[in-house]
């Protein structure tokens, strides 16, 4: 594979076919994947390399999974998505406490998976950027991470810990659309389930009535249909 300018990915499965088609996939997608087929190998090469992403399977003999995730979590904050046959929600729920930041099963569908793999891309571009520190602003919403404060046109918001993450989640994409099933994986950190919108729905509809509290002239939060909700600029 030529190396270019795009995001290194490492993918480590013990899948030959499964290695191939993730790589090719990244590869179309203009990013570059580095493929090992242990997670021995992956240690080794994540130590030794940078890397913007990890696409980790489960099932692997020796240091399978779980403990390659817990490894990484414990020196690195790069983003770590579970790319696995394993469907049962305790996997899900056990990948997600180890540290992982997204859980894709097998068979999965190549668009959904770059899909994925971008969007935790640019949030984490986006965190590296402003630091732990940095102030999250659009169209008058301020959100300060570090501080814990939410105002708007400079008047402090009153919210609720899960309303003021999925504020500043919608602040991060920066105008991107993020889906319910990513906005309520990264908030509440659980698997999604078929009654999850219904979270996020409730609490989209108290973030909107707190910010029309303060200026009722302005959609903020806007509903994309099919997809899930964005602040667009």
């Amino acid at each position: 594979m030529t190396e270019n300018d795009g995001p290194r990915i490492l993918v480590v499965d013990d899948d030959p076919a499964i290695v191939r088609l993730v790589a090719d996939t990244l590869s179309a997608a203009g990013m570059v994947a580095v493929a090992c087929s242990s997670g021995e190998d992956a240690w080794a090469a994540f130590s030794r390399d940078a890397f913007d992403l990890v696409l980790l399977d489960i099932m692997m003999p020796g240091v399978d999974g779980f403990e390659l995730c817990a490894r990484i979590r414990a020196v690195s904050l790069v983003p770590v998505i579970f790319l696995s046959a394993k469907d049962e929600e305790s996997d899900k729920v056990l990948g997600f406490m180890t540290g992982a930041d997204d859980y894709v099963v097998k068979p999965f569908m190549p668009r959904e998976l770059v899909a994925r793999v971008r969007s935790c891309l640019r949030r984490a571009s986006y965190a590296a950027t402003t630091g732990p520190g940095g102030m999250l602003s659009c169209r008058g919403i301020e959100v300060d991470r570090a501080a814990h404060t939410a105002r708007l046109h400079g008047e402090p918001l009153s919210l609720t810990p899960k309303e003021f993450d999925v504020l500043a989640t919608l602040l991060e994409a920066r105008g991107h659309p993020v889906a319910t099933r990513e906005l309520y994986e990264s908030v509440w950190r659980e698997p999604y389930l078929a009654s999850s919108s219904n979270s996020v729905m409730v609490h989209i509809r108290h973030l909107r009535s707190k910010l029309s509290a303060i200026d009722s002239d302005q959609v903020f939060i806007e509903t994309v249909w099919g997809v899930g909700y964005k602040i667009a600029p």
